[in-house]
């Protein structure tokens, strides 16, 4: 009945899934991004939900669950002599077993240029998504590709907001985030909604801000307040003690050293404008950006082919079978 229950919980959110145009943005984009063959973009579907049965549930369980494959963190106000104990006794029965992973899966990085379209037509403004693969966290341009990102959308001072919002006045907001996985590559993706009158406009706006990174120096003013930016919000990742633990748990588990943080300060302030250039040079490719654009393509100044070949996607749900 549990199971049944949380099918039916899945099962609601699928059919809701198209009511949010931001969440439609988010989910194709990564679709595409990662590609249809790939599980980092996959989506759960009515047939997804049905298939799964309690034996599969189960035998998963029974895989992958062992204490030789598990952590655990705790924290509080606790005597921690008495609490080991009481891990002891409750865990240390649990059998170890050897347990065979799949290998994590590949992820293509000859991608190619596009320009995509989903229609909504219950809406005034455009959800842009424009951007293509990140890299890793351990990537030695990392911190330099933090600052990037967030001198080209990373606040009000940035350079997006500054052109999109300040000069032309096409969006209330326009951002840039450099995406970096533990294990896999992020995406780096510039998010802007525009007035459907002004959705080609915006792109162009964004293309054009995009390829200037990467052909210019940043100013030592905006390197200082990018700076600025990221270490003084540095101090809220030891604000609370669930956040360090569950930090240290996540480096442990993704194999990356127990300082990483702590060497994030040193690193960004070690960061100069060359650095910059020569990360964004190497990682940021105008000539292969992927465009999404959701909206109303009848209110569009321009057509989206004049940005280039146009694919329309379509989000239907499909329907779960009948029984």
């Amino acid at each position: 009945d549990k199971i049944e229950l949380s099918k039916v919980q899945e099962k609601t959110a699928i059919s809701r899934r198209n009511d949010d145009v931001m969440s439609i943005a988010s989910r194709e984009f990564i679709q595409i991004l990662y590609g249809p063959e790939s599980p980092y973009g996959w989506t759960t579907e009515y047939a997804t939900i049905d298939a799964i049965t309690r034996e599969d549930l189960v035998a998963f369980h029974s895989k992958y669950f062992h204490p030789n494959e598990t952590a655990l963190g705790l924290w509080g106000d606790f005597d921690s002599t008495e609490v080991k104990s009481l891990v002891e006794k409750h865990f240390g029965p649990w059998k170890r077993k050897h347990v065979d992973f799949p290998p994590l899966p590949e992820v293509s990085t000859d991608w190619k240029a596009s320009v995509n379209f989903i229609a909504k037509e219950d809406i005034n403004q455009t959800n842009l998504r424009i951007g293509h693969l990140g890299g890793l966290r351990n990537d030695p341009d990392y911190f330099a590709l933090q600052l990037m990102s967030e001198i080209l959308g990373g606040g009000f001072s940035s350079r997006l907001v500054k052109r999109i919002r300040t000069d032309l006045g096409l969006a209330y907001a326009a951002s840039a985030s450099w995406g970096a996985g533990w294990d896999m590559p992020g995406s780096f993706f510039i998010f802007c909604n525009t007035k459907s009158e002004s959705t080609a406009q915006a792109a162009e706006e964004i293309l054009k801000e995009v390829r200037r990174i990467t052909e210019e120096s940043v100013s030592e003013d905006e390197l200082r307040v990018a700076k600025e930016g990221r270490l003084n919000s540095f101090a809220f990742n030891f604000d609370t003690t669930g956040k360090i633990v569950r930090r240290l748990m996540t480096f442990d588990y993704y194999g990356y050293p127990r300082d990483f943080l702590e060497t994030y300060k040193a690193n960004i302030e070690q960061v100069t404008t060359d650095d910059i250039l020569k990360a964004a040079q190497k990682h940021i490719q105008p000539d292969k950006l992927i465009i999404l654009a959701v909206g109303r393509a009848q209110d569009f100044d321009k057509p989206l082919s004049t940005l280039g070949e146009v694919k329309t996607i379509d989000i239907a749900i499909p329907a779960p079978k009948t029984q």
